[in-house]
């Protein structure tokens, strides 16, 4: 059975899924992608979607998708809430 599991997560991974990590009490981060906690680590600190696109190579349009994403995960609907959220 841990073999068939362990395929379906490869092939999970292999589509781009990834699939929810439980959230440490340490890092409420950890519930994020690393693509997603780039982002929000950089919007925490106050840049545009334009500045974090062009500093991670990425269009604005993908750096506002990972903050949709991200915001239910972090339980937040702002980005005024990233800041207390990330501790900055």
């Amino acid at each position: 059975m841990s073999l068939w599991a362990e395929r379906a997560r490869a092939e999970l991974r292999a589509t781009g899924d990834v699939p929810a990590a439980p959230r440490r009490a340490d890092d409420p981060l950890s519930v994020l992608t690393a693509q997603e906690r780039q982002v929000v680590r950089l919007a925490a600190t106050g840049a545009s979607n334009r500045d974090i696109a062009a500093q991670l190579y990425l269009s604005p349009r993908t750096v506002g998708y990972h903050l949709y994403k991200a915001f239910p995960k972090l339980g937040i609907s702002s980005r005024a809430e990233l800041a207390r959220v990330c501790g900055t």
